[in-house]
Parts: C-alpha cells; structure tokens; sequence
C-alpha cells in the first residue's frame, strides 16, 4: 500500500464532495436539520388543550371547591370551556372539537365537607372528580389528567387539611384501554409506508432516466400523465399491502386495539402512498442519479417522522412550528389511521383528512406530470 495513492483517492473524494453542492448540503444541512427537529419537537409539554367542564356543583360561589379546584387548573396545558349538559360536552368529544369532559357531581362541596367531618356514609361518587377522556391518543390524555389531580392536591392542600377527593379517569369515550403502541402503531405504519414509497419511486424514476429507458417510454404513445398515474396506482396497491402486513403483525404480535374499519385504514394507506409516489416523481426531476436521489430522504423523512405527532403530539410542539406539520401529507394519514382504529370513526368523520391527502396527490402527480414532460 502506497500512502501516496491513498491520498490520491482521499483527495478525489473530497474534490467530488466540493464539486457536488447536493452533497456538501447534505453533510452539513441535515444533522442541523436533525438536531433542531428533536430539540425543538421533544422539549415541549402538551399545550392549549380543549376540555369540556361540566360543574354541577350547587354550592355558593364563595364556597364552592369545585370552583376553587377548577381556578388552580394549569391553563397553559387546558384551554378550558364549559357546558350545562354532560351529554353535550360528550358530543363534543365525541365529534372531535374537545379532548375531554370534566365533571363535578351536585353535591360536591357538601359531601367532601361531611366526609371530612366523619360522616363515611357519603357515596364515593359524590366526592369524585369524572375525568371522560379521549384516550386514542395517550400523549394527550395523560397530561390532562396529570392537570386535574394536580388541581385537586394543590386545592385540597390550601384547605390546611386533606379533605377526600378523588379523581377518577378510569373510563373514556375513545380508547378506554388504549396503551401507547395503540397509539404509536398507526402513526409507524403511515410514514414507514410513506418513507418507502417515497424511496422506491425516487429511485426508480432517477434510474430510467439515467439509462435512458424514460425517454424510450415517453417516444412511445404513453403520454406522460399515463405514466405517472400507472406509477400511481402501482404504489398505490404495494401501500395497502404493506400497511396490511403491518397492521396483521401489529395485531397478533403486539395485541393493538383496532375498533373501526381495518379496510378503510387500508384505503387512506393506500391513497399516502400515491401522495408519496407523486412527491418522488417530483423530487426525481432535481437529481441526475441515484447518490443524488438519496440525498433529498433527511428532509422529507425527518419531518414526517417527528412533526407528524407520530411520537410527540402535536399539541406538544411550539405554537410557530406546529404549521409546518399541517403542510405534511403524513399528519393527515396518522390521524386519520389513528382515529379509525381507536375512535372507531368512518369515512363521515375523517373526511377532512382524506380531503386533504387528495388535494397533496392532485398536486404532487400534476406537477410531477409537467416537471416530466419539460425534462423529457
């Protein structure tokens, strides 16, 4: 080994590396790009969170201790409103508007005061704060019912002694046994089946125009809309089979909750996976071979992996950043994955989401179509 032609090799890597600007972007952009998106992402609690109060307290105003434990709530992590009707507050939840219904029974101040005194023929359920929760998503529901018995401890420690409340949060509206892989697996499924597709379509589309078979295609009468909507429907299939193949082995493996229809998670798999296709015909136009292609994965990846509220609610991310998650496709498939599965939704509630995955596949595919036929 001659150290003279280790340093040829060495410097023609490097000089390759200078010359190539995707390249240099890529080693010195994307870590940047890492380590700001879990700083940022990560670091946050759950915030304005909307919750259903339904104080039936007949108490006086001054006296009230469901009003007091209700002024200690953490306002940063619940964006309080209120209803004289539980039902109505369930509604609430139940459609989406709201995370939670909190509940004060009639009695409240007066049987906390007679239990304190001695009197143990009080019901437990007259001294009991109702938490009904929408647990489909654990990241969320916990810290609302951290706030809560935060509230009352912090009350109740104000009074100078520990008068019996309890807070109980065992039942839910949605995902009443949900467990965080509930919660994690339709948000995994969603961007390992964008991930892949995005790669595989990338990659292709770069390879046939390099060795010239795209241009055959194209002399062809294929018109480049045919091409891409071909791709489409390809991609479309291979996403519902690999969030099939998912979802089986997260279901016999891990024992997740699937309370709606599987088919209808299937179909908006399906329909990322075009999103997905559609992005990477559009990204193949900017790279002139494989090495490049790859290069465009850590800012189309990251993002969906952590904005997505795969991991990290949403609700969790800073106020200025939480934007740019509504402008990923992936947003939309998790929850409406998630809310199918542990909701037990239909397409009559998760319309909006596949709305707009629709409208990210109309324009990807139709912008991949012009960059194509201008390329080409």
């Amino acid at each position: 080994m001659k150290v003279s032609r280790v340093f040829a090799v060495t410097k023609r890597a490097l000089r390759d590396i200078k010359n190539d600007r995707r390249t240099r972007v890529l080693i010195f952009v994307a870590p940047l790009l890492v380590m700001i998106l879990f700083g940022v992402a990560f670091t946050g609690n759950v915030k304005d969170v909307r919750v259903i109060v339904v104080n039936n307290d007949t108490a006086a105003a001054s006296s009230s201790l469901s009003d007091k434990i209700i002024s200690n709530f953490d306002t940063s992590t619940l964006n309080v409103a209120y209803s004289n009707s539980e039902s109505d507050a369930i509604g609430q939840v139940q459609n989406g508007s709201a995370y939670a219904v909190i509940a004060f029974p009639s009695t409240f101040t007066q049987s906390v005061e007679a239990r304190a005194s001695g009197q143990t023929s009080i019901p437990q359920e007259n001294v009991t704060v109702s938490i009904l929760a929408d647990k489909s998503n654990v990241n969320v529901a916990n810290p609302i019912i951290a706030a809560v018995n935060n509230a009352v401890v912090q009350t109740t420690q104000g009074q100078g002694h520990q008068p019996p409340v309890s807070v109980d949060a065992s039942n839910a509206i949605y995902g009443a046994n949900a467990q965080f892989i509930d919660t994690f697996v339709p948000g995994i499924v969603s961007v390992a089946v964008w991930q892949i597709t995005m790669l595989l379509t990338l990659i292709a589309f770069v390879g046939e125009r390099t060795s010239g078979t795209l241009s055959r295609l194209l002399a062809s009468p294929l018109k480049e809309s045919e091409l891409v909507a071909g791709y489409a429907v390809a991609f479309g299939a291979i996403g519902a089979a690999q969030s099939a193949v998912l979802l089986a082995v997260a279901v016999l493996l891990f024992h997740i909750t699937i309370v709606g229809n599987v088919f209808l998670s299937f179909g908006v798999i399906a329909l990322l996976a075009i999103v997905a296709e559609g992005l990477g015909i559009l990204l193949s136009s900017f790279a002139r071979r494989e090495a490049q292609a790859v290069q465009f994965l850590p800012f189309v990846v990251l993002p969906a992996f952590l904005l997505s509220g795969v991991f990290w609610p949403i609700e969790a991310i800073p106020e200025w950043l939480q934007p740019v998650s509504y402008l990923l496709p992936t947003t939309y498939a998790v929850e409406a994955v998630r809310s199918v599965n542990l909701r037990g939704w239909g397409l009559d509630k998760i319309y909006p989401d596949v709305v707009a995955l629709l409208i990210f596949a109309g324009v990807f595919l139709v912008l991949a179509t012009i960059l194509l036929r201008r390329r080409e």
